[in-house]
């Protein structure tokens, strides 16, 4: 029996040690497997190149990325708490820093307003901005650095302090009960619409049965740009501002040209596209019509360069709507596509004019919250900045300045500084309410090398570096694309670039097999450059890519 017991205990043991040796032989086994899956992941290698040093490829033509500058709140270099020409001036070189090789300046002309939009004289220079010659130095100053200015240009309307609207009323006023209008006596009845019937949006002449209409304020008389002598008055108009060294202008409120009809507002636009091609074919024309995509698209027709890409813009519009995850990352690329070939079916040499915010909208950096607003204020501007066709930019965005709410908000004082006694800091519009700001002021982000200033600073660099940007027909890769993920190129001449998009708080991964650019595979193209709103950076496994949140990377042959 003890025999018995000796033999089933050393078989026991026997059993034992084969059973732990067969388990550490498994965890061996297991362990070069985890191994051999770290090596596959570690093939991943980061992008890391120095394509700032890039070489820019700027073209002299009418595509350029503007820079929309208030005067009123830009830099006050006088003390009177008010920006003035020479403030712009003064700071010709950070706007050129940034990047920007044109300048949108709001109106200029004399006004009864701080914003200027109610035109007193139309070929004058307010005197809160300063005088004429302030404005010749700044188109020659303009000129040395390679930037072209354009000029908001209000035709639909004058102040009702203009000397054809009072000399109007003053005629109208000695009328008896029941007369008619008699241009001969007094042209600049025929400037405005003039009735004796109320109809909504028009204003009553004080003591008279005369009414007129002023659809956007009472002070802002319309305009009648079907009549002939006003044309000429804006011809008049337009040609001086020309010989003055304007590069082009920016027409306001066109849709209200006569309001709510289309079919005359074209050919208003038309007249005045047709008179400038007349002076010269350089001149740049862009247009305000705030509706939406299908019904501007229509005015393209009257041959102007450029209709504001309001379907892109504003807290409702594209952009934001795929920042916030609103809309599917893919919602982008259709939509760029979708837009070209809506615009060129009017207009075959359309200039497309995106934007992501202006002194109508309220500024983008209130769009976000959470942890992810900065790296989204970020990722926003770029989508605006890679755009093709006229990228405008409003002041202040490049630093994710805040302002909503009444219209002087939205026109806060330029964040040079934190304090607002620096020199050049403006006082801002009256009324304007406290504007509490989220971001770092200038001085605060210039030296920071992950600060909003410097990303869009990037993202203007990259698209001054290619003109396949500006200039490129785009082609959207549906089957790459998907609710994080945008992927597109752009074609110009006989060079094409690809741009991909993670427009999202994830890592993604995307594989890019087959896809090709000019017969090259990805792994064979050369990586342009990247835009990234952390410290992590894209990795490349062949066609194969991990892109981290938010960021963007663009390849070239």
């Amino acid at each position: 029996m003890k025999k018995n017991i000796k033999q089933i205990l050393s078989i026991f043991l026997i059993m034992t040690f084969i059973l732990t040796a067969c388990k550490s032989s498994d965890n061996d086994t297991t362990q070069n497997n985890t191994d051999n899956n770290e090596n596959i992941s570690d093939e991943y290698s980061e992008i890391n190149i120095d394509w700032r040093n890039n070489k820019t490829n700027i073209i002299d033509d009418k595509y350029r990325t503007f820079y929309e500058v208030f005067v009123y709140s830009f830099y006050d270099s006088d003390g009177d708490g008010i920006g003035d020409l020479q403030g712009v001036i003064e700071n010709l070189d950070y706007i050129s820093d940034l990047g920007f090789n044109g300048i949108w300046l709001m109106p200029i002309m004399p006004s009864t307003t701080y914003h200027k939009y109610d035109t007193k004289d139309y070929m004058a220079i307010d005197s809160d901005y300063g005088t004429m010659d302030d404005f010749d130095k700044l188109i020659a100053e303009c000129k040395k650095r390679g930037i072209n200015v354009i000029i908001d240009l209000a035709m639909n309307h004058s102040s009702s302090q203009h000397p054809w609207f009072l000399e109007a009323v003053e005629y109208i006023k000695t009328l008896p009960e029941g007369a008619s209008l008699d241009p001969n006596k007094c042209k600049y009845v025929e400037y405005y619409n003039f009735t004796t019937e109320f109809h909504t949006g028009y204003t009553q002449i004080k003591d008279t049965e005369w009414y007129y209409e002023s659809q956007f304020w009472s002070e802002m008389p319309d305009l009648n740009l079907e009549n002939e002598n006003v044309r000429k008055e804006f011809e008049n108009i337009a040609k001086f501002w020309l010989d003055k060294g304007v590069s082009g202008f920016r027409l306001d409120a066109v849709k209200e040209f006569n309001s709510g009809d289309d079919k005359t507002n074209i050919e208003i636009l038309t007249w005045f596209n047709n008179y400038i091609d007349t002076i010269s074919k350089d001149v740049y024309i862009v247009c305000e019509c705030w509706m939406d995509r299908v019904a501007y698209s229509k005015y393209y027709e009257s041959g102007v360069d450029s209709m504001f890409d309001f379907s892109f813009g504003n807290s409702s519009g594209i952009i934001t709507k795929v920042v916030t995850g609103q809309s599917p990352a893919s919602f982008y690329g259709k939509n760029l596509v979708e837009a070209a070939t809506t615009y060129e079916n009017y207009n075959p040499n359309y200039i497309n004019a995106p934007f992501y915010t202006n002194h109508d909208l309220g500024r983008t950096a209130g769009y976000y919250a959470g942890e992810n607003s900065e790296a989204q204020t970020k990722i926003g501007n770029a989508l605006n900045i890679l755009m093709s066709g006229n990228v405008f930019v409003y002041y202040g965005e490049e630093l994710g300045m805040k302002g909503a709410g009444k219209d002087e908000n939205k026109r806060a004082p330029m964040y040079w500084s934190t304090n607002t006694n620096a020199d050049g800091m403006c006082d801002g519009p009256p009324y304007m309410e406290n504007v509490k700001m989220k971001f770092g002021s200038f001085e605060d982000q210039k030296d920071d090398a992950n600060s909003i200033y410097n990303y869009v600073k990037d993202a203007i660099l990259i698209r001054n570096q290619y003109p396949e940007i500006a200039r490129g027909v785009t082609t959207y890769y549906e089957e790459y694309s998907n609710d994080d993920i945008c992927v597109i190129s752009k074609k110009y001449n006989d060079k094409e670039i690809l741009i991909v998009f993670n427009i999202s708080a994830n890592e993604c991964e995307i594989n890019l097999d087959n896809l090709q650019i000019g017969g090259k595979n990805c792994s064979e193209l050369s990586v342009l450059g990247t835009l990234l709103t952390s410290d992590k950076k894209i990795k490349q496994d062949g066609n194969s890519f991990k892109m981290p949140s938010y960021s963007i990377l663009i390849m070239g042959q």
